[in-house]
C-alpha cells in the first residue's frame, strides 16, 4: 500500500516552482521594452505565433507518389503522447499550415476565416483541439512567451489596486500612435520579412479609458502613465479564458451576440453612472478573451445570421463592435468547422455571399490509407488501454479495411479491383500499376474520402464487442465478431439515408472476409512451415540442384553415393509456388545463381531468407509437404490422434509466438483454416 509520503514525493517531483515563477513574471514597461529590443519576436501577432508554434516542433519531409509532402510533428500530438494525433491527412494539414504561413507573412489570408470542411468524424475538431493544446503548451515555453499588462493604482490609504487589461493586449499598444512606425522600423531592422512585427490597433475601450484619464491627470506626461503599468507574462489557457475561445451554436431563442463581444455589468452602472462607461462593461465575450490567440466556431454555419455578420468585421477588419462602444481591434485566428450538408446550404444561399468571400475552405476528408486508419484505432484499442481482453490479430485491420472501402469509388480502370485500389493507395505494389497509375486514380476520384463510414462508427462497434457477453466470457474478440457487429449496425445507422448505400456497404464485407481468409491461410501456412531446420535443408537441396543444372553437372546422391541428374521435379515443385512458368525456369535459376554470386563478391552469405521470393516458395512447398502429415482437415471433425495433436499444438504455439495470437484465438484460427481446407478438398474430390 502506498504511503502518504510516497504520494507526496510523486506530486512534488512533478512540480517546478522555478518554471511557475518564470511563467508568472511581472515587471515594468521599461523591462518589457528591453526584452522586445533584444527579441522582437515576443511581440508577434496571433498568426505568426501559431505558425511558429507548429514549426517549433519540427517537420519530416518525404515523397509519396512522386509528390513532395511534409509531415508536421505538431499534429502527432507531442503534448499528450499522441492521444489526439492526426493520421493520413498530411495533404490537408499542409494546406492548413500554408494558410497560416501566408497569414503570418501578411499576404492577405490573415483577413480570412479558416473553414475546415469535411464529413462527420474526419478529425476537424481534433485538429482545432490540437491547435488549442499546442498554444497552451507553447505559451509556457521560452520560445512562445507572450506578455500583457495591468493597471496599478494606489488610493489615499496606500492600498494598491491591480486591474488587468480585459483583452490581455500587447504592452506595445501603449506606445503613442505617432511613434509606432518609427519604433517598429527600429525593432525590425535586423529581422527578415516574415519575422517583422507591427504595432497596430487601438487599446480596448477599458484600457483606452484608463490611458486617457491618466494622460489628463498628468497633463500629457506619457512616462508618468507608465508608472501605473505592470507588465506580466501570460499563459494562454482555454480553461482560464485567456487567449483561447470557443463558441458553439445554441437554439435561436438562447443565442445572444453579447456572448461574442461582452455585455453590460449592471451592478457597476450605479458606481460609474453610465452604461457606456467601459468600467461598467464586461469585455469577456469569446472574441474578447480569445485576443492574442485563437477562437473556434463549432459548426460555424449553424450560427444565427446576426453572428455571421460579427464574423465579417472580425475577419476582414480585425475589429468587433461591443454594445455601446466604438469598434475594438482584435488580434486572433478565427477557425470554424462544418460538414458537407451545411456547406452546401452556404453555397446555395445568395445572402451569404459576403461570408463565403471571407472564408478559405480547407477540406479535411476521411483517411484513405489503411495503415493510417489502423493507427487511428490503435490509439484507443491497444494493450495498455484494453486489459483483460485479448484483441486477436487483424481485428483492427479488417475493421479499418472495410471503413476505407466505403470511402473509395469503384475504379474505372479495367482489371483493377476495389481491394487492389485500397492496396495501391497504401503504397503497396500491384502488378501492372505504377505510381503514375495511382496518381491518375486519385485524379479521377477527387471526392474520395468526403463520404463513407466515419471512424467513430468503427470505434463504437469495436467497443460493443469488447463489452459483449462473448467478449467478456472468452476474454477475446476477433475479426468475425467485429465484422458481424459492423454489419448488423448498418440497419439503424443514422447517417445512411438510402437502402442502396446500405446494400453497397454490406457487399463490401464479402471482399473483406475473402481478404481475411487469405491472410489467415498465409499465417497458418507459415506457422506450419516455420521449422527453420526443415526450410534450411529444403533450401540447400534446391540450391545444390539449381547449381548443378545451370552448370550442366550432376548431383551426388548422399544415400547411394551415385551421381544423378538434377532433380527437376523438386525444382519445379518449388518454383511453381511463386508462379514461375516452365518457359522462364532457366532465367529464374540463373537469376538465383547470379544473386548468390553477387552476395559472395560483397562478402555476404546466402541464406534461405535472403531472397524474399525464394523464401516464400520454400515456405509454401514445405507447407504442402507437411500439411498432410499434420492432417489439418481432421481438426474439423474433432478426430485427432495424439501424434497429430502434438503437431497441431506446435503450430498453435508458433501462431502465439510469431503472430500475436493467444490460446483461444489461435485455436479459432486453426479450426477456421482447417474448415477452409476441408471445403477445398471436398470440392476437389467432387470435381475429380
Amino acid at each position: 500500500m502506498a504511503s502518504k509520503d510516497a504520494i507526496l514525493d510523486i506530486i512534488n517531483s512533478k512540480l517546478d516552482p522555478q518554471q511557475f515563477r518564470e511563467q508568472h513574471w511581472t515587471g515594468t514597461f521599461h523591462d518589457y521594452l528591453a526584452m522586445v529590443a533584444e527579441n522582437p519576436r515576443i511581440a508577434r501577432n496571433a498568426f505568426q505565433r501559431i505558425y511558429d508554434m507548429i514549426m517549433h516542433y519540427g517537420v519530416e519531409r518525404y515523397s509519396w507518389m512522386k509528390d513532395d509532402y511534409v509531415r508536421y510533428t505538431f499534429f502527432s500530438d507531442p503534448f499528450s503522447d499522441g492521444a489526439d494525433a492526426v493520421y493520413g491527412l498530411d495533404g490537408a494539414l499542409m494546406s492548413l499550415v500554408d494558410f497560416l504561413k501566408s497569414a503570418a507573412h501578411g499576404y492577405g489570408t490573415e483577413k480570412r476565416i479558416m473553414l475546415l470542411h469535411g464529413p462527420v468524424g474526419s478529425a476537424k475538431s481534433t485538429i482545432v483541439r490540437l491547435l488549442k493544446k499546442g498554444l497552451e503548451a507553447y505559451s509556457r515555453t521560452d520560445a512562445g512567451a507572450l506578455y500583457a499588462f495591468s493597471w496599478k493604482f494606489e488610493d489615499a490609504d496606500g492600498q494598491t489596486t491591480i486591474q488587468d487589461c480585459p483583452m490581455h493586449e500587447d504592452p506595445l499598444k501603449l506606445i503613442p500612435i505617432a511613434a509606432r512606425d518609427d519604433v517598429a522600423t527600429r525593432l525590425n531592422a535586423d529581422l527578415s520579412a516574415s519575422e517583422r512585427i507591427g504595432i497596430e490597433g487601438n487599446l480596448d475601450p477599458f484600457c483606452r479609458k484608463m490611458y486617457e484619464d491618466l494622460l489628463l491627470e498628468y497633463d500629457g506626461e506619457w512616462n508618468k502613465v507608465l508608472d501605473h503599468i505592470v507588465v506580466r507574462r501570460i499563459v494562454l489557457s482555454e480553461q482560464d479564458r485567456c487567449g483561447i475561445g470557443t463558441f458553439q451554436p445554441k437554439d435561436e431563442k438562447n443565442q445572444d451576440s453579447t456572448e461574442l463581444t461582452g455585455d453590460i455589468n449592471y451592478r457597476k452602472i450605479a458606481e460609474y453612472g453610465s452604461d457606456s462607461d467601459p468600467r461598467a462593461f464586461n469585455f469577456d465575450g469569446e472574441f474578447n478573451i480569445a485576443n492574442r490567440g485563437l477562437i473556434e466556431f463549432i459548426e460555424v454555419l449553424k450560427l444565427d445570421v446576426a453572428f455571421l455578420y460579427d464574423l465579417l468585421g472580425a475577419s476582414q477588419e480585425h475589429v468587433i463592435k461591443p454594445k455601446k462602444f466604438a469598434q475594438t481591434d482584435i488580434d486572433e485566428v478565427i477557425i470554424g468547422h462544418t460538414n458537407e450538408p451545411e456547406y452546401r446550404k452556404l453555397q446555395s444561399n445568395e445572402m451569404m455571399e459576403a461570408f463565403r468571400d471571407r472564408t478559405i475552405k480547407i477540406d479535411i476528408p476521411y483517411n484513405v490509407k489503411i495503415s493510417e486508419e489502423i493507427n487511428i484505432y490503435k490509439k484507443d484499442f491497444n494493450k495498455e488501454r484494453i486489459r483483460g481482453i485479448h484483441i486477436a490479430p487483424h481485428t483492427i485491420e479488417v475493421a479499418a479495411m472495410w471503413a476505407i472501402l466505403t470511402r473509395l469509388e469503384e475504379p474505372k480502370k479495367a482489371g483493377l479491383t476495389l481491394l487492389q485500389k485500397l492496396k495501391l493507395y497504401d503504397g503497396r505494389s500491384v502488378p501492372g500499376f505504377t505510381e503514375d497509375s495511382v496518381k491518375e486514380l486519385m485524379a479521377e476520384s477527387p471526392r474520395e474520402g468526403m463520404q463513407g463510414i466515419s471512424p467513430r462508427y468503427i470505434q463504437d462497434k469495436i467497443s460493443n464487442c469488447l463489452v459483449s457477453e462473448h467478449g467478456i466470457e472468452e476474454q477475446c474478440i476477433n475479426p468475425f465478431m467485429v465484422m458481424n457487429e459492423l454489419e448488423s449496425g448498418l440497419s439503424h445507422h443514422s447517417l445512411i439515408s438510402d437502402e442502396e448505400t446500405r446494400k453497397q456497404y454490406r457487399e463490401l464485407f464479402t471482399l473483406v472476409r475473402e481478404e481475411y481468409e487469405d491472410i489467415l491461410k498465409g499465417e497458418v501456412q507459415r506457422a506450419i512451415s516455420a521449422d527453420e531446420d526443415a526450410v534450411k535443408r529444403l533450401c540447400a537441396n534446391y540450391i545444390e540442384n539449381v547449381r548443378a543444372y545451370t552448370q550442366r553437372e550432376k548431383v551426388r546422391n548422399k544415400y547411394t553415393g551415385k551421381d544423378e541428374e538434377p532433380d527437376e521435379r523438386l525444382m519445379r515443385s518449388i518454383e511453381e509456388k511463386i508462379d514461375i512458368p516452365d518457359s522462364r525456369k532457366d532465367d529464374f535459376r540463373q537469376e538465383i545463381m547470379n544473386y548468390i554470386g553477387s552476395l559472395a563478391l560483397d562478402g555476404k552469405k546466402f541464406g534461405y531468407d535472403t531472397n524474399a521470393r525464394l523464401h516464400k516458395a520454400l515456405e509454401l512447398k514445405l507447407f504442402e509437404d507437411q500439411r498432410d502429415t499434420i492432417k489439418l482437415k481432421n481438426v474439423v471433425s474433432g478426430v485427432v490422434d495424439d501424434e497429430t495433436q502434438a503437431k497441431i499444438d506446435v503450430v498453435k504455439q508458433r501462431l502465439i509466438k510469431y503472430f500475436g495470437y493467444n490460446e483461444t484465438s489461435a485455436t479459432d484460427v486453426l479450426n477456421y483454416v482447417a474448415s477452409i481446407f476441408a471445403r477445398g478438398d471436398a470440392q476437389q474430390e467432387e470435381e475429380d
